[in-house]
């Protein structure tokens, strides 16, 4: 099954639901009570853990309504991750924003082949800006200028910057990204070429494959040292996307959490991995849901928005109790300045 919604119409789809049934406006997902079996316990098994966010997940989704294709798993030092969740995992969808990882993906790639380089400039000119786009490069408003590589990535990745995609297109045109990407088993996970080879829509993916493109960040299988840690330092970082998956969470256990989020239309998707104490991913997520209710609001309040508010922080304390698999990564110290 494909589920393919083309960038240039989205946005006409209104309340129309992409696939299945919408079920209607719900009340904020946070403000909800504990779900049953949610206090039965911690879980101190792989397997354990994954029935509670499998049921978790299912309560969530059923409550924000319209179609999920998600993909998680929960790691299992003895043994392959365990899959706590497969609904629709090899169906392609719209990525979005999330895309973006792979997109990042493909420059650092080069960056780490000696083709590019994190501190080189990159030309911001006023017709390459997105008007109104998400970000801070529309709110500038004094160009042309020029900004490093790795301010591009850094916006791309944290404000998810509209125009930092096409400032990565400068660099590595869209085929070239397509073509990384393929070279790294993730044939899925394509951006949509358009007539401006420079330039492309944030096209496609799979929750398996966005979930296993994440799976080798963390496991040092797609990038090289450095720049796996710099793709989530950025990732787990302060600024990085707060309204779902870390929404209530301290500022310490959002730093174990490195996510992605995508939002288009009536889409609200994310993606990430969740690291134990000592910095070891213990959990992978991929979920891409669209057709809910209350298309317009791109919101902590949207419906999805809203339980994956509740499902970040239950699938948290889920796994409180275990160990990840893998080189153990502590987030970057951040420390508030008052100036000076």
């Amino acid at each position: 099954m494909t589920i393919r919604i083309n960038r240039r119409t989205a946005l006409g789809l209104g309340s129309v639901a992409t696939a299945g049934a919408v079920l209607g406006p719900a009340a904020p997902a946070d403000a909800e009570p504990a779900d049953q079996g949610d206090d039965d316990g911690t879980p101190t098994t792989p397997q354990s853990a994954a029935d509670r966010i499998a049921a978790v997940y299912q309560r969530q989704k059923l409550r924000a309504g319209g179609t999920w294709h998600s993909y998680v798993t929960v790691a299992d030092p003895a043994g392959p991750p365990v899959a706590a969740v497969a609904e629709g995992a090899d169906d392609r969808v719209e990525a979005y924003s999330v895309n973006k990882i792979a997109v990042a993906t493909a420059v650092l790639d080069k960056v780490d082949r000696g083709l590019l380089s994190l501190t080189q400039q990159v030309e911001v000119t006023a017709a390459i800006v997105v008007p109104g786009g998400d970000g801070i490069f529309s709110l500038d408003g004094a160009y042309p200028s020029s900004v490093t590589l790795g301010h591009v990535l850094a916006n791309l990745l944290t404000v998810s910057d509209d125009t930092a995609v096409r400032l990565c297109g400068l660099v590595c045109p869209a085929a070239e990204i397509n073509q990384i990407l393929v070279a790294k088993g993730f044939p899925q996970t394509q951006v949509q070429p358009v007539a401006n080879p420079n330039r492309f829509f944030l096209g496609s993916t799979t929750p398996r494959e966005t979930h296993d493109l994440l799976q080798a960040l963390v496991g040092d299988r797609l990038l090289a040292p450095g720049s796996t840690a710099f793709l989530l330092g950025l990732l787990r970082s302060p600024v990085a996307y707060t309204d779902g998956f870390r929404r209530t969470m301290s500022s310490g256990e959002r730093a174990r959490v490195a996510t992605k989020a995508g939002w288009y239309g009536d889409a609200r998707n994310e993606a990430g991995v969740v690291f134990d104490t000592s910095g070891s991913p213990v959990l992978t997520y991929a979920m891409f849901a669209a057709g809910q209710a209350d298309p317009d609001n791109f919101g902590a309040t949207h419906p999805a928005v809203a339980a994956r508010a509740v499902m970040g922080r239950r699938f948290l304390d889920a796994v409180s109790a275990l160990d990840g698999v893998g080189t153990a990564r502590r987030a970057a110290r951040h420390r508030p300045s008052n100036g000076g």
